[in-house]
């Protein structure tokens, strides 16, 4: 192949494969710096107190037993739970618990007060011991991170989300019990909260050396990173809204997610797994250590496992139960959870090790202590994924819609009021439409539903239809009065899809959003509700933010999936009638790949070389890493000979022309300015 050197060339490639390097979101983590200081405005209104105050009254507060569960073993904790950020970047703070000292006394009128409780149990906090040999770090991540004592070292149950809280938490665990070696790390599943801090507690090199053993799922690697990479940059900014990223704490701010304080920022790391668990059950001893792992794909996470520590025993449920309803469907976006199963894997559990386990500790939340209490807190578990299920099914098969079975569903009183089983984090609102999309998808067969107008149109004819903005707002506003929010923030919605500069109508959509959030038991449902408001009275804040895309992540995503990442970037206006073909060699991996253009559609094969390409390049997959994170120029990779190519490059230019960037400040509760 020959060797490109010229500007023309030059040119072509720094178009090329850093217009390709754009826009890699990565859903969870890719969180703002910090939240802005921005104030929510009102106060309580009289329907919402008298909403909180009927939660008081329904739901039994005295009951204080998982307070005392959370304190339990309690040895230190790290003070104010701050934990500072990476090494320079402008003082950030990865962590701290401090701007949560207002979770004290009372819930306020502001705060659903079942959420407030929620809320000071997650504010609990520090070193845990569960038991002997077995020690939790909570509160300094959205998830928690586990330590077994083995015979000569420690093994490490999911290193939390950044690598500066990981850190941080083990040195934590060493200020307190001996100072041993990590020699195993077990990931329980594919989310980023569970695997993204492992280089704060070991490094690629004690891996390669098989000092360190990392222990994963099946298809751990698969999922790991796939869930938010095609849908990536709308899952990012979704998740601002599910975790109230840049929404400041406090009694009239963000709150809790339910499953957790929030999440951390920091940096984002993943060591690939050395061994995955295969069969359903499989029993492996580590340093001592017998761990009976339980497989449990396709539940909270598409690869996922539990384990059972019979020395111990001790059972860790990884987030198959926690301390809230879970979500069957997250509102950031991603594929619909299967209620059967994972009810099914949770009474495996119940029957399997129910009568061997002392202590039930998870990767979210506080331990439950002792069989009988661990019995019955799976058997709640169990029971409202099934229930769920069953009756959207029952429900659905009588011809309801997804928003009139939400309406029609309630729960037995016996599961109502159990705490762990309420809807901190799912809700059964959004669990039960989730069950309609998993069987019959978004279409409810009514006709008039099958090609609606789009949302700007319908807002303009409603809106119209019903006598224009000025009297909508009137009517409005004696709506509000009487505590109808949700239909005066729907109809608001439609005045500011009509006429995004009405600030009446913003304001008084945001009004009765932040009265929505006040009254939400669900800390997404309050972050959501409150993000809106924001954004309707302060626009989308445009914060710089971080991304799960470091040189670990993308290096672990295989090539096929990242060309489909391209692909859905590739603007079909664009290339209409145009047609492309490149070869892709990689030297080091022996993979080979065309990437075709035609009917502008972007297909990839692997295997394969097209004799009739356009243009060919020849590189290692490291070298591809760099251009993509812009470490490094593609000018630069080929005078470094890192590079080779042959055929028409200026071929790959052209088609780095057809993709977009995708912005993560999309408006969500207002009208785009234009269609993409």
């Amino acid at each position: 192949m020959a060797q490109g050197r010229s500007s023309s060339l030059a040119a072509a490639l720094i178009l090329g494969l850093s217009a390709l390097g754009m826009g890699m979101g990565m859903g969870l983590a890719q969180q703002p710096a910090a939240p802005p200081a921005v104030a929510l405005q009102r106060d309580a209104e009289p329907a919402t107190r008298a909403a909180n105050e009927a939660v008081l009254r329904a739901l039994n507060f005295a009951d204080r037993a998982d307070f005392d569960s959370a304190r339990r073993g309690f040895i230190a904790a790290i003070p104010d739970g701050t934990i500072a950020g990476p090494a320079g970047a402008g003082g950030l703070t990865a962590w701290s618990m401090k701007p949560y000292d207002f979770l004290n006394g009372e819930a306020p009128a502001t705060v659903n007060p079942s959420l407030w409780r929620q809320a000071q149990l997650n504010n609990i906090h520090g070193l845990f011991k569960a038991a002997d040999r077995v020690y939790q770090l909570r509160g300094y991540d959205i998830s928690n991170m586990t330590v077994v004592e083995g015979d000569t070292g420690l093994i490490v149950i999911d290193p939390l989300l950044a690598t500066e809280t990981a850190k941080a938490a083990l040195d934590l665990y060493f200020a307190h019990r001996p100072r041993r070696p990590v020699v195993a790390v077990v990931y329980t599943h594919s989310h980023a909260d569970h695997f993204a801090g492992v280089k704060g507690i070991v490094t690629d090199e004690e891996v390669r050396a098989g000092r360190v053993k990392v222990i994963a799922p099946d298809k751990f690697m698969d999922h790991a990173v796939a869930e938010n990479l095609i849908a990536g940059n709308a899952m990012s900014r979704r998740a601002w809204y599910q975790f109230g990223s840049m929404i400041p704490p406090g009694p009239r701010g963000q709150v809790d997610t339910g499953l957790g304080r929030t999440v951390a920022r920091g940096s984002f790391t993943l060591i690939a797994p050395t061994d995955e668990i295969k069969q359903d059950y499989e029993t492996r001893t580590i340093d001592g250590v017998e761990i009976e792992f339980h497989l449990t794909p396709g539940t909270e996470a598409p690869a996922e496992m539990t384990l059972y520590f019979p020395q111990f025993r001790v059972l860790n449920m990884a987030e198959l139960t926690s301390g809230t309803m879970h979500n069957l469907y997250t509102i950031r976006g991603a594929e619909v959870r299967d209620a059967r199963a994972w009810s099914r894997y949770i009474a495996d559990a119940l029957e399997r090790y129910g009568d061997r386990t002392d202590v039930l500790i998870a990767q979210h939340n506080w331990p439950v202590w002792g069989a009988e209490r661990a019995a019955v807190f799976l058997k709640k578990q169990r029971d409202i994924y099934k229930f769920i299920h069953d009756q959207s099914v029952r429900l659905l098969n009588h011809g309801l819609t997804p928003a009139e079975i939400a309406e029609t569903l309630r729960m037995p009183q016996s599961l109502a009021s159990e705490w762990s089983v309420r809807g901190y984090y799912g809700t059964l609102s959004h669990n039960a439409k989730a069950i309609y999309q998993r069987y019959l998808g978004w279409y409810d067969a009514n006709p008039a539903n099958l090609q609606p107008l789009p949302p700007v149109e319908s807002a303009k004819k409603t809106i119209d239809y019903m006598g224009g903005a000025a009297a909508v707002i009137a009517r409005a506003r004696d709506d509000f009065k009487a505590g109808q929010y949700r239909w005066v923030a729907s109809v608001m919605n439609q005045v500011v899809f009509a006429e995004p500069g009405n600030r009446e109508a913003r304001e008084l959509g945001a009004a009765a959003l932040e009265q929505l959030g006040y009254q939400a038991e669900a800390g997404t449902w309050r972050n959501a509700y409150l993000m809106g408001a924001m954004e309707l009275r302060s626009g989308i804040m445009r914060r710089a933010g971080g991304s799960t895309v470091t040189a670990e992540m993308l290096g672990a995503i295989p090539l096929d999936l990242l060309f489909d990442y391209i692909a859905v970037r590739l603007n079909a206006e664009k290339a209409e009638a145009k047609r492309i073909v490149i070869n892709w060699t990689f030297s080091d991996t022996g993979q080979t790949f065309v990437l075709n253009l035609e009917n502008s559609t972007l297909t990839n094969r692997p295997g394969r070389l097209a004799p009739d390409a356009d243009c060919a390049f020849t590189l290692t997959r490291a070298s591809f890493d760099a251009i993509l994170l812009r470490q490094k120029t593609f000018p630069a990779a080929i005078a470094a000979g890192e590079v080779t190519f042959s055929g028409n490059p200026m071929k790959f230019g052209e088609l780095a022309a057809m993709l977009d960037e995708f912005s993560p400040f999309f408006p969500i509760v207002e009208p785009r300015a234009a269609t993409p």
